[in-house]
């Protein structure tokens, strides 16, 4: 019997998908109401915001939750569609990569939109809260915590 039974391809092919589509699931999972709300808090303390930026900042953590969301269900269905075309009797190559590039490309539009908060969000700082938030990230980072949206 071998290791790398269709099983154990399959859950490696949906685990290289979630990888893909990695960006589309971080934003889903931290930008929830409560999450997001939470995030907001550490966020604001951080960085010392004032009720007028918490005001502008708000909405547009908001509107960004909007756009992404729906990137993230049809993520949700293209790795339906990579369990189906894993368990056909043989396997599309073809099929398979293209599942994978409508993937990336999902993962990209999320990225580009978290890029677009990002820099909203920035314009609403100081350069000094910026600076703030940029040493916060990177601490983050080194702690192996990504700076990614929950990072926040």
């Amino acid at each position: 019997m071998s290791i790398f039974n269709r099983q154990t391809t399959a859950a490696f092919l949906l685990g290289a998908a979630i990888f893909a589509g990695a960006g589309a699931f971080a934003v889903e999972r931290h930008m929830d109401g409560a999450h997001a709300g939470h995030m907001l808090k550490h966020l604001y303390v951080e960085v010392d915001a004032t009720d007028a930026q918490k005001a502008k900042i708000e909405p547009l953590v908001k509107a960004a939750m909007d756009d992404i969301k729906p990137l993230h269900e049809q993520l949700g269905q293209l790795h339906k569609q990579l369990a189906q075309q894993m368990g056909a009797p043989a396997i599309d190559r073809a099929a398979l990569e293209t599942t994978r590039a409508q993937g990336i490309a999902l993962a990209d539009q999320a990225s580009k939109r978290l890029v677009q908060l990002m820099a909203d969000v920035g314009d609403t700082l100081t350069p000094a809260q910026r600076q703030k938030l940029a040493d916060h990230l990177s601490k983050m980072h080194g702690r192996g915590m990504h700076g990614g949206p929950g990072a926040l």
